[in-house]
């Protein structure tokens, strides 16, 4: 499914979108219930949460805050000008960024979904949230629904079981690199203190050619545009002075953030790119790292922090240099990129003492580049939570590949098997009807199918085998419903051993790399029944069909009456709408 150029350019227009509810990242005022001695979260207690703290163990305690958090997503095609050019853009509500949706630990958020577009299904996945016993509300269209067809809506609905920064974005195919993403905010403690949250920064790259245009040309002979610059919160500057292209019209702005000093500030880094690791810094200031994706960690300091695709950092910045200004770095690694970049250090923008002024600043950097696609160093990554792997039950191997299709264009395979979804069939909807098949482009690897208490574990072990070229890309492997235990992240082949398994209170996360020609082991809890996607984050990767899917404890997989008949009403009306689509699916479905 896709979008042409042509088609996207005569639906400028937006629909009129609710507006979503006013909500304020820096606002965690309002906690869950009050215990016999609640400890209220401040600028010199953020280890507190009421009754609860940095210390519980949000796997299997969550608050009962009592409150519902409601929000309303329009999904709209339009044009966007992020950086002084202008083209087609997929949106929610509006904007790029699409608007911020904030909970607080222990709510229970409930997002409503219109899909105001015209030729385009869609779906919304929350990225990292374990969506604990909610499996149908993950959003990925062909495994946990069918999409959202153009003129229906979907609402969302599951409990906050953890806390920190990620994002929302469209998990149909290429979209959420068309503009379809967000932040998603869940309020709790933290391992450090700190006086503002400044809230999201968004790591972007970004093309001045729409996605399924340069998708379109990918398939047909086996070109892959460069992105065109980076943005830093949707927005940048680009410089049109000697351009004749009617639609690059100048202009645009950057990100700009203002400190007073002594404050220290939380900043929540965000990578959304397309294929873009970044090493983002602050000049003339030091990083406290405070989390990794939704798990907080042991605090260190570093000059700067590495972010593949699809990860977040938390960290604190003191504003303790001389006043002035600074250039905030995004830091577009050029040697791990599969897409080349036409502006790579376009990526930064401004953080200010002074809010009157508007001079660039004239810092500099002694950083250097890094000269391999890594993730932050593992001995830095210490969850705070104390947590080590259990009794393994299981051990999956999974080896990475390419194949050719034709003379220019190849695939992802996994285990010599590219993923292709229909999104007509989602893997739920053979699940709730007893399948015992699944087809083989579904890639479903079967676990735990009779453990009722969720007291086992499994390991899943990725092998980068492709060849030459393809074997030396990195890929940052998300893994949905789950955070992850790394038990091992090498740059040499696997020995087929586990005796090297670090197994004591390892990183852990929803998103690590796969170093290029090594291997990466994940261990997790088979705690949460679903049919739950492993994919590459590179989103053109993940379309190419670099993913799997496990089928976790299928006896155990439920699902409420009303939330079925919601799954069975969308996937009727998509059935229905997608008789006539015009535009067929050409990729992985993810």
């Amino acid at each position: 499914m896709k979008t042409s150029l042509l088609s996207l350019l005569a639906l400028v227009a937006r629909s009129v979108a609710t507006p979503a509810p006013r909500a304020n990242v820096r606002d965690i005022s309002i906690q869950h219930s009050a215990g016999t001695k609640p400890c209220k979260n401040t600028p010199t207690s953020r280890h507190c949460w009421g009754k609860y703290n940095i210390d519980t163990n949000y796997y299997t305690t969550t608050p009962d805050s009592g409150r519902t958090i409601e929000y309303w997503l329009s999904v709209e095609e339009g044009t966007c000008n992020q950086d002084g050019y202008v083209r087609p853009c997929m949106t929610f509500n509006g904007t790029m960024p699409g608007p911020p949706i904030i909970a607080n630990w222990g709510d229970k958020l409930v997002v409503h979904v219109a899909n105001n577009m015209k030729t385009n299904g869609t779906a919304v996945h929350w990225h990292g949230a374990r969506l604990h016993h909610s499996n149908e509300w993950d959003g990925v269209p062909g495994v946990t629904q069918c999409p959202i067809a153009p003129g229906e809506s979907l609402t969302y609905k599951f409990r906050v079981t953890q806390y920190g920064t990620s994002w929302y974005h469209s998990h149909f195919s290429l979209q959420s690199t068309e503009g379809l993403f967000g932040s998603l905010i869940f309020n709790g403690p933290a391992t450090a203190n700190y006086d503002e949250d400044l809230g999201p920064i968004f790591l972007q790259d970004w093309s001045h050619i729409p996605t399924f245009t340069a998708w379109e040309a990918k398939q047909k002979w086996g070109i892959t545009h460069s992105q065109t610059t980076t943005l830093i919160n949707g927005i940048n500057t680009f410089n049109c002075s000697a351009s004749l292209d009617p639609n690059c019209v100048g202009g645009g702005k950057k990100f700009e953030a203002v400190f007073k000093p002594g404050k220290k500030y939380r900043l929540r880094l965000i990578n959304v790119a397309m294929d873009s690791q970044w090493r983002f810094s602050i000049d003339g200031h030091k990083l406290q790292v405070i989390a990794n994706d939704f798990v907080p960690i042991e605090p260190y300091e570093t000059d700067s922090v590495l972010i593949n695709v699809g990860q977040r950092y938390d960290v604190i910045v003191e504003a303790n240099a001389t006043p002035g200004d600074y250039w905030l770095r995004g830091g577009w690694v050029k040697s791990c990129q599969g897409v080349a970049n036409e502006h790579p250090d376009s990526a930064t923008g401004i953080i200010r003492y002074d809010h009157s002024s508007i001079s660039d600043p004239t810092s500099t950097t002694t950083i250097e580049a890094p000269k391999s696609c890594d993730d932050e160093p593992q001995k830095n990554l210490v969850p705070h939570l104390k947590l080590d792997v259990g009794t393994i039950a299981d051990t999956t191997v999974e080896d990475i590949n390419v194949r050719l299709t034709n003379a220019a264009v190849f695939q992802w395979t996994v285990n010599s098997s590219s993923l292709v979804l229909d999104w007509n069939e989602p893997t739920l909807k053979r699940v709730f009807d007893n399948a015992s098949i699944f087809p083989t482009p579904y890639n479903v690897v079967e676990v735990d199918k009779k453990n009722p208490h969720g007291d086992e574990w499994a390991v899943l072990v990725i092998e980068n085998k492709a060849a030459a070229f393809f074997g030396g890309i990195a890929h940052p492997i998300h893994f949905h419903g789950h955070d992850v235990w790394i038990v091992a992240q090498e740059k040499t082949p696997w020995d087929g051993t586990t005796a090297s398994f670090q197994t004591i209170n390892p990183p852990r996360r929803d998103t690590a790399m796969l170093p290029p020609h090594g291997y990466l082991a994940l261990a997790f809890q088979l705690d949460n029944p679903g049919a739950w996607l492993v994919h590459c984050h590179i989103p053109w990767h993940a379309s190419m069909g670099l993913a799997l899917e496990f089928v976790e404890s299928q006896g155990s997989i439920s699902i409420k009456k009303a939330h079925r008949k919601a799954f069975d009403e969308t996937c009727k009306k998509w059935s229905q709408w997608s008789e006539g689509a015009p535009y067929p699916q050409d990729d992985s479905g993810i």
